[in-house]
């Protein structure tokens, strides 16, 4: 196999890029100078040790020291009876660039796929139910389940609901759902600001 195609390969295996696109960016390094092809491999092998994850969020950040909390978290301004549950990290920016919420953030690392619904290992779990056991001691009211509008967002939503439902049960928490502002398929990662403020306004 090429060089050409080995790189092609690993391109394909980052997340929406098929084929075709991943053999476009082969191509277009080829076409860049060798100096920055450079600086783009000296970025690429120092992501690891230059970005760290938020010991209570789980977001990625880039503070200086891994056990800091990311400035979101740091931010003792910001609303403590909100907690906002989301698929993966891109997803805190369309929220943030909205302007609407000032709640906290909870990354769960990826959804359950509807028909595998044991394959619950790699999310965070545990995690989320132990900080929203501490966050409700200070003041914690509302969980907000922000998942993409699909069937695996539907139903990694039942999947926390039933990992919260002793807090919620315990009358001690609700769990509310983005609103009609997204439309069905739709990711959050990709959904504006108007769209956004639409969805936090009509949760339910």
């Amino acid at each position: 196999m090429s060089t050409i195609d080995r790189l092609t390969e690993y391109f394909e295996r980052f997340p929406g890029i098929g084929p075709r696109q991943a053999r476009r960016f082969v191509f277009h390094l080829l076409t860049e100078p060798k100096a920055e092809v450079e600086r783009l491999s000296a970025l690429i092998a120092s992501v690891k040790d230059s970005v760290y994850e938020c010991p209570r969020c789980f977001r990625f950040h880039t503070n200086n020291d891994p056990k800091f909390f990311c400035e979101v978290c740091a931010d003792t301004t910001r609303d403590a009876s909100l907690l906002m549950v989301v698929e993966r990290d891109s997803d805190i920016r369309s929220i943030e660039k909205s302007g609407v919420y000032r709640g906290y953030f909870f990354v769960l690392g990826g959804t359950v796929p509807l028909m595998t619904d044991t394959d619950t290992k790699r999310l965070r779990g545990g995690a989320l139910k132990a900080i929203v056991e501490e966050r409700v001691a200070a003041g914690l009211t509302e969980v907000i389940l922000a998942f993409s509008v699909n069937p695996d967002g539907e139903n990694t939503a039942r999947y926390v609901e039933a990992l919260l439902a002793p807090q919620v049960d315990a009358g001690t928490l609700r769990i509310t759902l983005l609103g009609r502002g997204l439309s069905t398929g739709s990711e959050l990662e990709y959904a504006d600001p108007e769209t956004v403020k639409n969805a936090l306004k009509n949760r339910a």
